[in-house]
């Protein structure tokens, strides 16, 4: 599967981080090789919590910034390293900051849930924060009366309000690589694979999730395809979840649902940048520590309603 240079780079990699004590977090949408070096694969929930369960004391974070970001907050007695700090996310970049002091000024009584995808200094402005996979149950445990902004995807947030018949204010964000993806793409292969499963995100426009057979976040969708009898899936999310559902499901067939499901900020991390990170101890994360006080609550109320 991997040429002589990408086994040269897997092998030095596997051999520094032992020696260096350097614990590796990828997200399901990093390149197959990087998944195949890590230490831990998953959701942005899930690389949440291996940050904070890890027991070394120097954390890669294979992922885009906020993701590494995520990590320092709540580990500040580690080393959070970002291969490539440049991996931003687009998504969470369309946020303004001055827009949300304004939410919070103009409605006092509201909460604001922000996905993970988000900067630090959105996080220690919210209230709670969740994940694809929990916006739903975090929601749900918000009092119906109580006004909510949830941002930044406005994809997301049209999901979870239709899934709780509950208004939420919401914010002109979303993620561009989920957004392009056309519900005529989904027919058209329909129309090939006539008994396939069709997995999407929620991050998916409204069109594209009325075709689904079921809507979940990545960890939901590799779930849902390990349980399932079905033998062939239609994949809308980004491209990286199939190296993982081909090592799981083996004798399974799964279409991306688009060549256009690729995120150029996932894929920017590489096995060079990795070795290059970990050799030389960059890039560290740093998080001036009032701002990390403030993120962390957002956080951890999370985690606390997540576990509860």
């Amino acid at each position: 599967m991997y040429d002589n240079h990408q086994k040269s780079l897997m092998d030095k990699i596997l051999k520094l981080k032992e020696e260096k004590s350097v614990y590796i977090i990828a997200h399901y949408y990093q390149r197959p090789e990087v998944q195949d070096i890590a230490d831990f694969v998953g959701d942005s929930y899930g690389m949440a919590i291996a940050a904070t369960k890890c027991e070394l004391d120097i954390v890669l974070v294979a992922g885009v910034d906020f993701m590494a970001e995520t990590a320092a907050i709540l580990c500040p007695d580690k080393t959070v390293l970002s291969p490539e700090p440049a991996a931003t996310c687009p998504m969470a970049d369309r946020v303004n900051i001055e827009d949300i002091i304004k939410y919070k000024e103009e409605n006092p009584d509201s909460m604001v849930v922000s996905y993970v995808n988000t900067s630090a200094e959105i996080k220690a402005l919210t209230d709670v924060c969740c994940t694809s996979s929990n916006a739903v149950n975090i929601i749900n445990k918000i009092p119906a009366d109580k006004k909510v902004i949830f941002l930044p995807d406005m994809n997301l947030t049209s999901y979870v309000s239709e899934h709780l018949s509950r208004e939420l204010d919401t914010y002109p964000s979303w993620c561009p690589t989920h957004n392009k993806l056309k519900a005529s793409e989904i027919e058209k292969l329909k129309e090939e694979y006539p008994d396939a499963v069709v997995l999407v995100h929620p991050e998916c426009t409204g069109e594209v999730r009325q075709l689904a057979d079921y809507i979940g976040s990545t960890a939901g969708i590799i779930k849902y395809a390990e349980d399932s009898q079905e033998k062939t899936f239609i994949i809308a999310t980004e491209e990286g979840i199939l190296h993982t559902l081909a090592k799981k499901c083996p004798d399974k067939k799964f279409i991306l649902a688009s060549p256009e499901l690729i995120c150029p900020n996932m894929k920017s991390i590489t096995l060079e940048k990795i070795l290059d990170s970990i050799e030389n101890n960059r890039t560290k994360i740093e998080i001036e520590e009032s701002l990390r006080i403030k993120a962390h609550k957002s956080l951890d109320e999370m985690i606390k309603w997540s576990s509860n």
